[in-house]
């Protein structure tokens, strides 16, 4: 598993749209989960959610919060410093009995600084892809090839290295399922290329025909029905700069690309 990202590799994948980042979160709706596997993939593309968040009140003030780190280029320490004492008067916070919809009574972890951590660096990274998406939406014109580009380094999935670099047509179909974040903590992040740029730089423009395949993985059991739950991921075939074979793998949960379609809500958002 990854390590989590330090404050210069957030600085890196933070930098961008924040207009339309902010747009994408608040446009989604709200959902109330119990585990993070009953929402997954592309619902995450119109409701909010947080595992354990029982009531609306709670979701709305962390999504407030979220909302305000946007706006205001909030650090990971502001933005715990400002959401733990609500979240401790809403009394959600620290380990405690609480029922599910069903009236199963179970000790779960609510708030605390690691979920904080969680909760911003996988919704700000989500938002600010989103709204990166949409702006290379908006020039597909001028730059219709988009680069996988991971930070290679030891933190680096060996399954998102597999992709760095890798060139395709930015109306390829796999980017519904690769754009990232691919992961929890995933660091990578896409770039338009002109024509131009793809030939002066000698790069390699593949298409997904017959690369790509869908696989389904389990991810955990529910521990009250014994239900054992799974999630669909995508497999990429492809090769390293040696020519060897290898894969990447979407990890479950994050089997999509967030943002696509933005920036034509934007738009229509725009000219009404």
């Amino acid at each position: 598993m990854a390590k989590p990202m330090n404050p210069v590799d957030l600085q890196a994948v933070f930098g961008l749209e924040p207009e339309a980042a902010i747009e994408y979160l608040k446009s989604k709706g709200y959902q109330i989960t119990w585990d993070w596997q009953e929402m997954l993939d592309q619902a995450h593309e119109t409701a909010f959610t947080v595992a354990k968040a029982m009531r609306l009140d709670v979701l709305s003030d962390i999504r407030a919060a979220l909302e305000k780190s946007l706006e205001e280029g909030q650090t990971l320490k502001q933005f715990v410093a400002e959401l733990q004492p609500v979240l401790e008067t809403q009394g959600w916070w620290g380990k405690q009995v609480i029922v599910d919809a069903e009236g199963n009574a179970e000790m779960v972890q609510l708030g605390s600084p690691r979920r904080l951590k969680t909760i911003y660096q996988t919704n700000l990274q989500s938002a600010y892809m989103a709204g990166r998406r949409a702006e290379q939406e908006a020039t597909i014109d001028t730059h219709p090839y988009w680069q996988y580009v991971a930070i290679l380094d030891g933190k680096t999935r060996p399954s998102h290295r597999a992709l760095a670099g890798k060139v395709y047509p930015a109306n390829d179909p796999i980017w519904r399922a690769i754009y990232p974040p691919n992961g929890f903590n995933c660091r990578c992040r896409v770039v338009a290329l002109s024509a131009a740029a793809v030939k002066r730089r000698k790069l390699v423009l593949v298409h997904s025909a017959d690369t790509v395949r869908t696989e389904t993985v389990e991810v955990g059991v529910n521990k009250r029905t014994g239900e054992i739950r799974t999630a669909e991921i995508t497999v990429v075939r492809t090769t390293d700069a040696a020519g060897k074979p290898v894969q990447f793998r979407t990890d479950p949960g994050f089997n999509h690309g967030p943002g696509e379609g933005l920036a034509e809500a934007l738009k229509r958002k725009g000219a009404a």
